[in-house]
C-alpha cells in the first residue's frame, strides 16, 4: 500500500509541483464545503421538465380491514377527514406569529404567518388542502381558483423556502415582509372574484 502511494505521489509530482497540488486540494475542499453549507440555495429553483409519456402499471389494492363498532356487527367506521377547524384559526395563528416575532424568533413567526395565510385560503374555499401538499402546490391550486392571490402567496412561499429549506438566517425584515404579503392576500380575497361570484 505504501509503495503504491509513494509511486502515485511521485508520478503526480512529475506533472504538478507538490505545493501547487496541495493548494488545489485545499481549494477543492473549500468549494465542496461552501456548496455543502449553502445547499440547496445554489440549486436552481426550476429545472427543465422533460415531457415523457407516463407508464401506467396496474394497481393491486388490498381490501380495507373493517372495524366493528357498537352500531352493529357489520358496521364500518372510516376515519373522520381532517378539516381546517382542527387547527388554530387564522387569527390565532397571526397572534402566535406576533408573539414569536416579539421574542425574536423570526423564522417561526414567518412559518406561522404562512400557516395563517393558508388557513385564510381554506376558510374562503380557495383551496382544499391534502396531506403532503407543498407550499408550491397550495399556491398553484389557490391561483387557479383565485388568480389575484398568486403574487402574495408565491412571494410568501419563496421567503418560507429560503428560511426553512435553504437554512438562511431569519431577520425582522422577513417578518415585516410576510405581514405585508398577508395584507396583500386579504385585499386580494376581499375583491370579488372575476366570475362575479361571492368572495
Amino acid at each position: 500500500m505504501s509503495r503504491w502511494w509513494t509511486e502515485a505521489v511521485a508520478a503526480l509530482g512529475d506533472v504538478l509541483p507538490l505545493p501547487l497540488l496541495a493548494l488545489l486540494v485545499v481549494l477543492l475542499a473549500g468549494v465542496v464545503a461552501l456548496a455543502w453549507y449553502h445547499f440547496p440555495a445554489w440549486v436552481p429553483r426550476r429545472l427543465p421538465r422533460l415531457r415523457l409519456p407516463r407508464l401506467r402499471w396496474p394497481r393491486w389494492r388490498l381490501p380495507r380491514r373493517r372495524r366493528r363498532t357498537a352500531d352493529g356487527p357489520g358496521a364500518v367506521t372510516l376515519p373522520r377527514p381532517r378539516t381546517a377547524d382542527d387547527d388554530l384559526p387564522a387569527d390565532a395563528a397571526r397572534s402566535l406569529a406576533d408573539r414569536l416575532a416579539a421574542e425574536g424568533r423570526y423564522a417561526e413567526a414567518v412559518r406561522e404567518r404562512l400557516r395563517a395565510m393558508i388557513r385564510r385560503l381554506v376558510a374562503v374555499g380557495a383551496v382544499a388542502p391534502r396531506a403532503g401538499m407543498t407550499v408550491t402546490e397550495l399556491t398553484d391550486a389557490a391561483a387557479r381558483a383565485r388568480p389575484p392571490v398568486d403574487p402574495p402567496m408565491r412571494a410568501a412561499g419563496a421567503i418560507f423556502t429560503e428560511l426553512w429549506y435553504a437554512q438562511r438566517p431569519a431577520a425582522a425584515d422577513h417578518d415585516r415582509r410576510m405581514r405585508e404579503l398577508a395584507d396583500d392576500l386579504d385585499r386580494a380575497l376581499a375583491a370579488p372574484p372575476p366570475d362575479g361570484g361571492t368572495p
